[in-house]
This record gives C-alpha cells, sequence and structure tokens, in this order.
C-alpha cells in the first residue's frame, strides 16, 4: 500500500475513483517533498561513520601481524620497504596498521598502492573492541613503532609500554616486539607478569644500539655501518656509471644476515672448519651457530666459538646476498658435492631422501673432512686451529664457555667435546690485581680468601667494574686535561642542557668496558660538556673504569686541544638536545658545527709541547713511550670522527667535498659509507629484522653491547647499577667471548697478504693461524701513487668482499676475534716491532691524571 501511495506503483493496485487518484497525487508530492527533506541528514550520518571502522577478515592459513604505536607516512614507508623487500623469502604475512586518527593522504595512497598486503583500521590498541577489531589473538605478531623525534622521550616510551600492556592484558600468548627510546624503561617490561622473551618478546631499546654501534666504532671504525648494512634489506646492484669505491661499498650493502640449519656434513667440525668449509666451497660467510647445553637450558648464540664441535641440526647466522644463498649450507653433502665448483650447483641431492636428512656416513667421517679440507693434514690443535712451524700458533685457550657438545641424539660417543688441555699442562690460574690496577695472572692460594681479593668485574663478569667515585674526583678543567698525557682515548663531544633527556651514556662506555679486554686495553674515554648534565646521567656511570669530565663546551678549540683529539683514537659527537618543532632541520646544528669545526683545526704547533710532556708525573706508566712514537694527525681531517645525526639530510654538511644529493638514502652517502656519520633511522630495520628472525637482534645485541645478559638487565633494573662480583672460575670464564677488532695489513705476520693477495688467503690464514674471522675491509677512499699509507685518512667499508678481491697494503681488515688469555701487558706491543702479535690498526690504553678515574 505504501509503495503504491508514495509511487507510481506496481501497477496490479491502482485508484479508480478521481478522488483517489487526487489523493493519490498530493500524497506523492508530500512525500517526495518530507524525504528530500531528511537526504542532508541522511548525508551527515553517513560521513559520520568512519571510513576505517570495520573489522579485518582473515584468509585461512595465511598470517597476519598488527603494527600500532607512532604511525606516520614516513615510519610506514621506511617499514613497509624493509618488511617487504624481494630478498625476503616468501613474505605471505599482512600488514594491519591500527591507529587512532585516520590517515593522511599520503599514508592513504601508501597503504592502496600496497592493498594486497596491508590494511589500515581506525581504532585505539588501549580499547578491547578494537583489539578485537583486528584479530589481536590471532596475529603471528604485534609490532609497537616509537616516535624517535620526540620532545619527551619517557612519555613516549611509557606510552608505547601501556600499549604492550593492554595487548597482553588482552590475550597473554601474543608475540610483542616493542621498540622503546631509554634503556632504563626496559625495566618496566620486566614488571609485566605474561612478558617473555623465551616466547618471542623482544624489546628494540634504540640509545642501547645506537650507543652500541657508536661504541664498536671506537674498537673498529666502520663497523657500525657494515652492522648497519647487514641487517637492512638493501639490494646492492653495481653500475658502471658509478665510482669504483661505490661499487665495492654497494656490493657489500647488499649483503644481509640469515639463519639456516647446517645439513649433516658439518657434524663434528670444529667452527673455524665449518668457517671455512663455508667461505671456501659455498661462498658463504659462517658468523656464529646456535648452541644448546647439555642441560637442556635455553639455547645461546656462539659468535666465532672455538675449541667445540658442531652437533647435528645446529643452526647457523650466516652473511649472504639472499635467503636462496644460503641454503647451500644445509644442501650441502661431501658425497654429492665434494668436485662441485660452481656453487650455483649445490642443490639439494637425492641421497638424504633415504634417511631422512640424517647421513650416518657424513657423521662419520666429519672429522677426518673438516681436517682434510680446512689443515691440509697438518695436526689440529685442541683449539681448532691449525699447527704451524712459523711459531706464530696463538696460545694454549680454555674451552669456550658457550661451546656446543654434540647432541646425545647422535650415537657417536667419540665425537662428544672433549675437554681441551693446553699443550703445557699447568695449575689453574686466576687472575688478582697486584698493582696499579692491571691484572697479573698468578697462581691460586690454597685458602683463597674472598675477603682479601679486590673486585675487578661486575657481578656476572661481563664488563670491568671499579667501585663507585665521586663525579668531583673525575672532572678535569682546562689545565689539569693539559697535563695529563691523554693517547689511543676516546672523546665523546657531548651537547646537552641541563635539563635535557637522558641518552643514557652508560650504553656508548659499558661496550668499551667489556671483560674480554685486558685493563691495559681499555680505552680512556674524556667526555667534554656541561656538567650539569653528566651529573644527572653519573650514576650509571661511577662504576666504570677510566672515564673522565671536562667540564667545556665542544666546540671551544682550547677545550679540545687540552683532551688531546688528534691523538685520540675516535672523537664522537653526540646531542642530547630536545629538536625543535619549528624546524627539524636544524636539529643537527651543533654536531655539524663541532664536526667542522675539529676538521679546520691544525696540530702541527702543538705536537712537540705534548712530546716534551713524556717525563710528566701525572703520566700513566702504562703508555710507556707511545706518545713519542705516535705523532697525531697535524690536520683536524684526519682525526678519527663520528657523528650522531637526528635529521638524514643533514649528512650532506658533514662533507663538503662529496657530491651527496640531498635526496639520496642515508646509506649511499660518503659519510655513511665511510663510517663517520650514524642515524637513529637506520635502526628501523630491526623491527622487521626481529620477526623474521628472533635471534638475529640476540646476535646483534650481543656483538654490540659487548655481552649484556637478561640476567645483567635485572641487575640494571634495580636502578643501582652495576654490582661488583669476586672472581670466580665460571665469572672469569664469561671472558672468553669473541670481540670485534681491527687489523692492519701494513705490517705484522699478516702483511704479506697485503702486497697483491686474494681475500680468501687472508681469511684462510687469519682463521687457521689466529681464530680470527674476517668479515669485511675498511679501504682508503682515495689513493695516490705513493705507497704512503696514510695519504688519505678518509676509508669506506667493504663488507664481506668476493674471495677474488685484491687486498692492498695500506688495508685495514674487521675481524672477530677470540679473547686471548695469555695476553699479558708489553710497553712495545703494537708498534711493530713484536712479530708474533697481529698489529691492531689502533691501539688501546690512554692517559689518565695520577689518581683519576682507574
Amino acid at each position: 500500500l505504501m509503495v503504491t501511495m508514495s509511487t507510481v506503483g506496481y501497477g496490479d493496485i491502482a485508484c479508480v475513483t478521481a478522488l483517489g487518484r487526487g489523493f493519490q497525487v498530493l500524497f506523492l508530492l508530500v512525500g517526495l517533498a518530507l524525504f528530500a527533506g531528511s537526504i542532508p541528514e541522511i548525508i551527515d550520518i553517513v560521513k559520520t561513520f568512519p571510513k576505517y571502522n570495520g573489522t579485518y577478515l582473515s584468509d585461512r592459513g595465511r598470517r597476519h601481524i598488527v603494527v600500532c604505536g607512532h604511525i606516520t607516512y614516513e615510519s610506514v614507508s621506511h617499514f613497509l620497504k624493509d618488511f617487504l623487500h624481494e630478498d625476503r623469502e616468501d613474505v605471505d604475512v599482512e600488514v594491519v596498521f591500527l591507529h587512532r586518527t585516520p590517515p593522511g593522504l599520503e599514508l592513504e595512497g601508501l597503504i592502496k598502492r600496497h592493498f594486497t598486503t596491508v590494511t589500515f583500521f581506525q581504532g585505539s590498541i588501549m580499547n578491547t573492541v578494537d583489539l578485537q577489531r583486528v584479530k589481536v589473538h590471532e596475529a603471528d605478531a604485534c609490532l609497537v613503532l616509537a616516535n624517535k623525534y620526540c620532545p619527551d622521550p619517557d612519555a613516549e616510551d611509557a606510552a608505547n609500554i601501556m600499549r604492550v600492556i593492554s595487548m597482553k592484558n588482552y590475550c597473554e600468548e601474543s608475540r610483542i616486539i616493542i621498540q622503546l627510546m631509554q634503556y632504563h624503561n626496559k625495566a618496566y617490561l620486566l614488571n609485566i607478569p605474561s612478558w617473555d622473551w623465551k616466547q618471542g618478546d623482544d624489546v628494540i631499546c634504540l640509545a642501547e644500539l645506537k650507543l652500541g654501534f657508536i661504541a664498536q666504532s671506537c674498537l673498529a671504525p666502520g663497523f657500525s655501518t657494515m652492522m648497519a648494512n647487514l641487517f637492512a634489506m638493501r639490494s646492492g646492484e653495481p653500475s658502471d656509471d658509478m665510482q669504483a669505491w661505490q661499487n665495492d661499498y654497494i656490493q657489500g650493502t647488499g649483503c644481509e644476515m640469515y639463519t639456516e640449519t647446517l645439513s649433516p656434513t658439518f657434524t663434528g667440525m670444529t667452527f673455524s672448519q665449518a668457517s671455512e668449509l663455508c667461505f671456501v666451497k659455498l661462498k658463504l660467510l659462517l658468523l656464529a651457530v646456535e648452541v644448546r647445553p647439555d642441560d637442556g637450558g635455553d639455547t645461546k648464540i656462539s659468535i666465532n666459538p672455538r675449541g667445540s664441535k658442531i652437533p647435528a641440526n645446529t643452526v647457523g647466522f650466516f652473511i649472504a646476498q639472499s635467503a636462496e644463498e644460503v641454503k647451500r649450507a644445509w644442501y650441502y653433502c661431501k658425497a654429492c658435492h665434494e668436485d662441485v665448483k660452481n656453487e650455483n650447483q649445490i642443490k639439494k641431492c637425492k641421497c638424504k631422501n633415504f634417511i631422512g636428512g640424517m647421513m650416518v656416513h657424513s657423521v662419520l667421517k666429519s672429522q677426518q673432512i673438516g681436517q682434510h679440507i680446512t689443515t691440509d693434514g697438518k695436526p689440529v690443535q685442541p683449539n681448532g686451529v691449525a699447527a704451524t712451524k712459523s711459531g706464530l700458533q696463538p696460545p694454549p685457550t680454555a674451552v669456550a664457555k658457550t661451546g656446543s657438545p654434540v647432541k646425545k641424539s647422535v650415537s657417536m660417543k667419540e665425537e662428544s667435546a672433549p675437554e681441551i688441555v693446553p699443550e703445557n699442562p699447568r695449575a689453574p690460574i686466576r687472575q688478582d690485581p697486584m698493582r696499579n690496577g692491571h691484572p697479573v695472572i698468578v697462581q691460586p692460594a690454597s685458602d683463597f680468601d674472598f675477603e682479601k681479593t679486590e673486585m675487578k668485574y661486575d657481578s656476572t663478569g661481563m664488563f670491568h667494574w671499579t667501585p663507585a667515585r665521586s663525579i668531583d674526583d673525575c672532572i678535569l678543567d682546562r689545565n689539569q686535561a693539559a697535563m695529563t698525557v691523554l693517547n689511543g682515548h676516546v672523546v665523546v663531544c657531548l651537547f646537552a642542557h641541563s635539563d635535557s633527556p637522558l641518552i643514557g651514556l652508560r650504553n656508548l662506555v659499558m661496550p668499551l668496558r667489556a671483560s674480554n679486554f685486558h685493563f691495559h686495553e681499555l680505552k680512556h674515554v674524556v667526555i667534554v660538556g656541561a656538567v650539569d648534565y653528566i651529573k644527572r646521567e653519573w650514576k650509571t656511570l661511577q662504576n666504570l673504569p677510566k672515564i673522565s669530565v671536562l667540564n667545556g663546551s665542544p666546540l671551544s678549540r682550547a677545550d679540545l686541544r687540552a683532551v688531546n683529539v688528534n691523538l685520540c683514537d675516535m672523537c664522537v659527537i653526540l646531542s642530547a638536545k630536545v629538536p625543535s618543532n619549528d624546524d627539524p632541520t636544524l636539529a643537527d646544528k651543533e654536531a655539524i658545527l663541532a664536526s667542522l669545526n675539529i676538521k679546520a683545526m691544525t696540530f702541527g704547533d702543538i705536537i712537540t709541547n705534548i712530546e716534551s710532556m713524556g717525563d710528566s708525573k701525572d703520566a700513566l706508566n702504562n703508555m710507556g713511550d707511545t706518545t713519542v712514537k705516535r705523532p697525531g694527525p697535524i690536520y683536524g681531517t684526519n682525526v678519527p670522527m663520528i657523528t650522531e645525526l637526528v635529521n638524514d639530510s643533514n649528512v650532506q654538511f658533514l662533507d663538503q667535498d662529496d657530491d651527496d644529493d640531498p635526496d639520496t638514502e642515508l646509506y649511499l652517502t660518503q659519510p655513511f659509507a665511510c663510517g663517520t656519520a650514524f642515524a637513529v633511522s637506520v635502526l628501523d630495520s630491526l623491527m622487521s629484522t626481529t620477526y623474521f628472525n628472533q635471534n638475529a637482534l640476540t646476535l646483534i645485541r650481543s656483538l654490540i653491547t659487548g655481552g649484556a645478559t637478561p640476567e645483567l638487565e635485572l641487575i640494571l633494573a634495580e636502578g643501582a647499577g652495576l654490582r661488583g662480583g669476586y672472581s670466580t672460575p665460571e665469572t672469569l670464564g664469561n671472558r672468553d667471548r669473541c670481540r670485534v677488532g681491527q687489523i692492519s695489513l701494513t705490517e705484522g705476520p699478516l702483511a704479506k697478504y697485503g702486497e697483491g693477495a686474494k681475500y680468501i688467503d687472508l681469511f684462510v690464514a687469519a682463521l687457521r693461524q689466529y681464530g680470527m674471522l674476517c668479515i669485511g675491509l675498511y679501504r682508503i677512499l682515495f689513493r695516490d701513487t705513493s705507497t704512503s699509507t696514510d695519504a688519505s685518512s678518509k676509508r669506506y667499508v667493504i663488507t664481506n668482499p668476493p674471495n677474488d678481491f685484491n687486498l692492498l697494503p695500506s688495508d685495514q681488515v674487521f675481524v672477530l676475534m677470540q679473547f686471548d688469555p695469555g695476553m699479558e701487558y708489553r710497553p712495545g706491543w703494537g708498534d711493530g716491532k713484536t712479530g708474533d702479535r697481529i698489529p691492531r690498526s689502533s691501539q688501546g690504553g690512554g692517559g689518565q691524571k695520577k689518581g683519576d678515574a682507574s
């Protein structure tokens, strides 16, 4: 009836009388008028319904992740670029973004370009209904992005931790990966009952990793660039239009970190044998292996271990160009591939089908295979290093604490990890401080008295430790600094107001105080900046040795000369100031000015004065005569330096002689390629890297932090700083771990490889003779025709060069070196006169005032 009366009707019922037809016309006109009047109201109702207010409908069998936190065009584009990279294998994961506000035009366009894999929903992660809409309980993981440029880092962290609490409260089993700005805020995550890193929960602390990368660059300049390129997905494609150095560098940027299970052929080999086999035969760089203790505890990642054999089904960590290449490590079969010359022909062989991937023959023959391939039949020392006749074999070593014993499931009793016995057996040793704070090896007393033993390491044995000192005892004025012989030290130029947010200087100094360095190898750290700010950080620094503070300005040339910036091993330029909202590009103005200021300085007029202070009573006696032997650079352009940038585009101002376009990506710029610039933005890739490979972050953190452990984080969460501990066999055993280093091909036993040898020759020799794992080169950027090794101080990073790459005498080599427990201090060490040691490219130590921060 209503249809008929309000419209022309269906035709089956019609008005017959004139009165009825007249009423029909009037009713129709009134109805249309009323309907037209309500149209604006209907439109308003439709408009108020959010465009992104639906519910996520998951495809059966397809995984999805939920991303929340700081969602902007920049953060999403960087995340998706790495997450959906073509080098990743089978990325069949849908990305669901949840944010309070609808996306802007740029972000909306980006989402539409990736409509098959990206979905956006408007809502709050704090709302249970919204969590239900995006199916958090079904998500493969939940990622929380932080605003790296926020004015209040603590407030940003607090907001993101609340998001974690909300998701964990909704679903305890959710795997959550969160970005945090400040290291001390990690402690609050431990208070969440369902937070469990064993189940995949993880935190990427930007301050910890950023300063850790910079700290490792103090030990091996350029290392921050190498590591940043390894965990970021980049396609390194050389081009004829580029310079030779750019092609070398870009080819290295294409390398990434992957994991793969080692084939049964590797079972029973030592790590050095397996690493050499991978590099020579498979064209893969094996960095570390995953080790499961005998007691069935949590697995540990052991980097370049020694003295232990590889058990069956061990997971290896590789550097390679793609995931496809890494599969060679699983496919490799001694029986089928021994005579294969082209590594690309190593494919899955048929013999594995008969025994389900466990070739008993390969297991039984693995020791002979390893020895035949990697030692040419020479006797193998207990630590897996081939003995040579040149007297260059390393000293006897103890079993690595993180050694990987053979699993019980493999029926090979003779291959259980043997106890490593030195060639010259002697009584167990422990280290006691005897004089000047230097460890001296002594035989243990029968009546061992803990009360009389000075504590030199923290309670975990991972870091050097000293009783808490007042900052007043470590403050130098300009005259005191000038009278202190400083050499081979680290200068930290710090820009900060008294109320600036804390950046966590502990994360910069702790990697430089790792216990796998001997005390005399520790580089003295001199912080130049406002004391008012440093006092707020001092509670976390007071238990770390060899720190001095100069109350001055990093822009003052007088202060820089007072701390001998020309003689430092590295000058670090940091800023704790909050970027201005008016013009973000000016956030790095102090850092850029300080960098240009140092480069413009000349030091020729003061070298004589420094050398004349050799008789100063304030000089450390462990400096020897290195001050006179090692004159510093005359020009500030040769001072080793690394500058932290907030805004990537400002990298163009650091080097005036390069032609970097402002639109060029940071990793392609010359300062970043040379390791002289670092920006926190490079850590964005770690979110997707951690999602796809949970152990990758653990490996990176182990390399970068110098050995931070969950146990240590629980101690630091108490807020009382590092705790000292007495040396026990267990804590001293923790010193036996790998560390980053840089060796020179200018002199020493490996110098012959700098004379036109191939990279593979150096790799094999360093691994066999010294247990050092070469991972890249640091090459001079511009070379003249002379043979001088200091024609230019500007170098660039080459990650994992090809086997046939030609070496130069001026090259420096990035290595993962093992701890040397027998290396005692010698005044002439590192000057090139001792032929039994590998010369480092820079030497540790550093002077300090008498009674200063030792």
